[in-house]
C-alpha cells in the first residue's frame, strides 16, 4: 500500500463472523460465531496479535460480534462493514451434541489493500467458498505474501456449488496454503472414495506441509512430509462440539508461529497433542467458549522444550 503506514500482526484472519441461533430443542439463544471468527477469537484469547477481515452488518447484531471479538483481543479491520445485515447460521442440536445448520449468509468483505503485514494469514470456510467475496480473499492472499498461510474448508454443503467446482476451488488454496486443517466430514464430503490417510496425502500432494484430519472421537491424523501421526482425541465429558475444530485450528497456528523447529514425528505428535487437549476444554463447555491463555496453562498440555526446542517453523514458500 502505498503511502500508508503498515502495522505488523501475529496473525490476520480472513473469513467469516456470523449469529449462531442455537436451537436445543426446548430454547432458542444467539451467540457470536462464525468459523474463521471463532479462530481469531482464539488467538485473541492466547494474547496473539490478531486482526479479522470479515462481512458484518451496521446493525446491533454485528456490534455484539464486534465486542464480543474485540473483548478478547481481536481487531476488526474497518473494510469489515456494509449495510447489509448481518449474517446467521441457525444450529440445531442433535441428541449426541453435534449440530445440523441453516444459513442466511452474504460474503463479500473490502476488498481495498490492507494496512497490515501479518506473519500468518488464515482462512477459510464460507469465505473461501462463497462469491463474490472469495475472489478478494484470493487477491488479499496474493497482496499480503504472509511467511504462513493457514486453511480449514469447514464444508458447508447447502452454500456450496457443485462438487467439481468445490474441489477446484478447495485445491486452489490448498495448493496455497501451508497447514490445511479438515474435518473428518470435510475429508469424506470433498473425497468420499478414500480414506482419512489417503485423503491426506491427496491433499500434502498439492503442496501444505502439514495436513491435518480430525477425526472427533477417534483423534487426529497429522501428516507431513510424507510422515503421518495419529493422535487420540482427550478424553473428557463432551457437552457439544461446537467450535472444537475452531480450537484445534487456533492451537496449530499459536503453536506453528512460536518458531524454528523442523516437523519431525516428535513435533508433529506434539502439535497434535496441544491441539487436542486446547479442543477438550472446548467441547466440555457449551457453545464456542475457546481457552483463554489461562486455561491452558492448567491444562497441563506437553511442551515442545521436551523434544529440544520450541514449536516448528514451516516457511511458506
Amino acid at each position: 500500500m502505498t503511502g500508508a503506514a503498515v502495522e505488523s500482526l501475529d496473525a490476520l484472519v480472513i473469513g467469516e463472523a456470523l449469529v449462531d441461533v442455537l436451537d436445543d430443542g426446548t430454547s432458542t439463544t444467539e451467540h457470536p460465531g462464525g468459523s474463521p471468527a471463532n479462530v481469531a477469537l482464539g488467538l485473541g484469547r492466547r494474547g496473539l496479535d490478531v486482526a479479522l477481515l470479515t462481512d458484518l452488518g451496521r446493525d446491533a447484531r454485528g456490534s455484539r460480534i464486534v465486542h464480543h471479538l474485540e473483548r478478547s483481543g481481536v481487531r476488526v479491520l474497518t473494510g469489515s462493514f456494509s449495510d447489509r445485515p448481518t449474517s446467521t447460521a441457525t444450529a440445531t442440536m442433535r441428541e449426541d451434541g453435534s449440530a445440523s445448520y441453516l444459513f442466511d449468509v452474504q460474503w463479500n468483505p473490502g476488498a481495498a489493500p490492507l494496512a497490515v503485514a501479518p506473519a500468518l494469514v488464515h482462512t477459510g470456510s464460507i469465505g473461501a467458498f462463497l462469491s463474490p467475496g472469495r475472489a478478494t480473499v484470493l487477491a488479499h492472499l496474493d497482496r499480503l505474501d504472509a511467511r504462513l498461510v493457514t486453511f480449514d474448508p469447514n464444508i458447508r454443503p447447502a452454500l456450496l456449488g457443485t462438487h467439481l467446482e468445490t474441489i477446484a476451488d478447495f485445491e486452489e488454496l490448498a495448493s496455497r496454503a501451508d497447514v490445511v486443517k479438515m474435518s473428518d466430514e470435510d475429508a469424506e464430503w470433498l473425497y468420499p472414495r478414500l480414506s482419512p490417510t489417503e485423503v491426506g496425502e491427496r491433499v500434502s500432494a498439492l503442496g501444505p506441509r502439514l495436513v491435518v484430519t480430525t477425526l472427533g472421537a477417534d483423534g487426529a491424523l497429522l501428516v507431513a512430509q510424507g510422515i503421518a501421526v495419529s493422535v487420540a482425541a482427550a478424553a473428557v465429558p463432551v457437552t457439544d462440539t461446537i467450535g472444537a475444530g475452531d480450537t484445534y485450528m487456533s492451537s496449530l497456528i499459536a503453536d506453528l508461529l512460536a518458531a524454528d523447529r523442523p516437523l519431525d514425528r516428535s513435533t508433529i505428535e506434539v502439535l497434535g497433542v496441544r491441539a487436542a487437549g486446547a479442543a477438550a476444554i472446548t467441547v466440555s463447555r457449551a457453545g464456542a467458549d475457546l481457552p483463554w491463555a489461562t486455561d491452558l496453562a492448567t491444562a497441563a498440555l506437553p511442551s515442545f522444550d521436551a523434544i529440544g526446542g520450541r514449536a516448528p517453523a514451516v516457511a511458506h514458500p
